[in-house]
């Protein structure tokens, strides 16, 4: 009697002494329930963009070779840490103007490439303005730019819709024009004038869309102490480049870009 006694005592004190550390430990689970989940950045995302346009999207003017401003904002972005890689893929061609590009936009390739990209970035327009410098140059006038203008307008107006129509969710930046041709026509006082024009309409025309932005750029090179153009006086140089690349960034973050994109990831 008294073994079974000591037997039972000693079956109750272990099994009271196991029954404390369950319960602490239950609570301990439930409680890591309760965690606070990581924020969104702290796996990051990948980012595909597609650069399409003229000789500033080839990136001509460019010692490096690298790409204009394409390697700059790639660096700045993947300096996020909500962004793990930054992927370009560049159709810049020189010399193309807006009904050329409006042609390629129907090559397969640039078709698939949009589809799948979060951002668009398009540089057009400065070759539209230079054709009419061509064509009219023993008798430039300023009615002869803008009749041109209307013609651009339409055109840029049907290049963003295309792309829309590859894909509606994608992010469009279309970078305005600047003015190195002073340098040639510095007895043309009012092409100041006209680049700002050209200017307006274009940023007009992005504002019929809801996920396009107009960058403006002339005021980089009107104000800057240091010469920005490469050597042939018409494209940027590296620093030119930079700078272009600083002022999408400084866009991406105004407008909280990335934010938007992966969202709607």
């Amino acid at each position: 009697m008294k073994k079974s006694f000591i037997l039972l005592f000693c079956i109750m004190f272990v099994l009271s002494g196991c029954s404390t550390p369950y319960k602490e430990q239950k609570i301990r689970t439930l409680e890591h329930g309760y965690k606070q989940m990581p924020p969104e950045d702290f796996l990051p995302k990948d980012l595909t963009i597609v650069s399409i346009g003229d000789s500033l999207t080839q990136g001509v003017g460019d010692i490096k070779e690298l790409g204009g401003y394409i390697p700059y904002l790639k660096e700045k972005l993947e300096g996020q840490k909500d962004i793990r890689t930054a992927d370009f893929v560049n159709f810049g061609i020189k010399g193309n103007r807006s009904d050329q590009l409006l042609e390629r936009l129907g090559q397969p390739k640039v078709q698939s490439a949009i589809q799948n990209a979060d951002v668009v970035i398009i540089t057009i327009g400065g070759n539209d303005v230079m054709k009419v410098f061509k064509q009219n140059l023993a008798h430039l006038k300023v009615e002869t730019f803008l009749q041109e203008e209307k013609y651009y307008q339409e055109r840029l107006t049907d290049i963003i819709e295309t792309v829309s129509s590859y894909n509606d969710q994608t992010e469009i930046i279309l970078m305005g024009i600047y003015n190195p041709f002073m340098r040639w026509f510095a007895d043309i006082k009012e092409m100041d004038q006209i680049i700002s024009t050209w200017n307006d309409t274009s940023s007009q025309v992005v504002d019929q869309f809801e996920h396009a932005y107009f960058v403006p750029v002339a005021d980089i090179f009107n104000n800057y102490e240091e010469d920005l153009l490469y050597t042939d006086y018409f494209h940027p140089n590296n620093k030119g480049y930079e700078l272009i690349a600083n002022r999408f960034y400084t866009y991406f973050n105004e407008h909280s870009l990335i934010e938007k994109i992966f969202e709607n990831g």
